[in-house]
């Protein structure tokens, strides 16, 4: 699935490390998305399960990025519209719930699981009425409307792109921008290359990999920050801003 909640463990450094996604795929790219869609399909429509049990750190998370992207918005030259947000990879609607739909007057969220986006419908709430649309669609084939968003969230999910269909979503995603809007990317980082995570199909960049593609996909990076406070063990954390 292309999910927002993959957690991988530091030890995973010591796997097979590769230049560049592809070259991690021992099999063709259905099965790769079929892997991960089946994976998802048996996790908990939980905050714990969008999170691989840590839960607790739901908090942490979403102060973080509160606070990178707030630098953004507002009104003036150069600013980021509220208007509208996407939550990529939203999952039951937990970024969408607790950053999103205090910030955006409407929000739109796309996963691929169907029994998430279910969940996200009751899990939001009264406030459930400012989403205005629910689309169950994997990333590989989501196509933004055109000059709809402010914002476009993607948290834990790019892991489950390929190189290729990375940067043709990043590309899809900057014409789906409203004017001084943005692309957020918040993800785990590799230390070094890219390591494959065979339970549930997806890889982790280094950040020297994401850069090209983010340069490939035709964006610049204007701000990016480290997330603290998250528990050792797990991969850094980056957030990136893109235009």
């Amino acid at each position: 699935m292309l999910s927002h909640r993959n957690y991988n463990y530091r030890n995973n450094f010591m796997k097979l490390r590769c230049a560049k996604m592809e070259d991690c795929l021992i099999e063709n790219q259905t099965v790769f998305y079929s892997k991960a869609e089946h994976y998802w399909k048996e996790v908990s429509p939980t905050v714990d399960g969008m999170l691989g049990g840590y839960g607790s750190i739901s908090s942490i998370d979403i102060n973080g990025s509160k606070k990178f992207l707030q630098k953004f918005l507002g009104e003036g030259q150069g600013k980021t519209g509220t208007g509208c947000a996407l939550d990529c990879g939203a999952g039951i609607g937990r970024i969408t719930k607790r950053l999103l739909l205090p910030l955006f007057r409407t929000v739109d969220l796309v996963d691929v699981t169907q029994e998430f986006l279910d969940k996200a419908r009751t899990y939001l709430g009264e406030e459930a009425k400012r989403v205005e649309n629910y689309f169950c669609c994997g990333l590989q084939d989501f196509q933004p409307q055109p000059e709809r968003y402010d914002v476009i969230w993607i948290q834990w999910v790019i892991g489950h792109l390929t190189d290729d269909h990375l940067v043709e979503f990043l590309r899809r995603c900057r014409s789906g921008l409203r004017p001084d809007g943005l692309i957020v990317v918040k993800d785990n980082v590799a230390y070094e290359g890219v390591i494959p995570d065979d339970v549930d199909s997806s890889v982790c960049r280094d950040l020297n990999v994401l850069h090209r593609l983010v340069a490939r996909a035709g964006l610049s990076i204007i701000c990016e920050e480290q997330q603290q406070n998250f528990p050792e063990e797990i991969y850094q954390v980056h957030t990136l801003a893109l235009r």
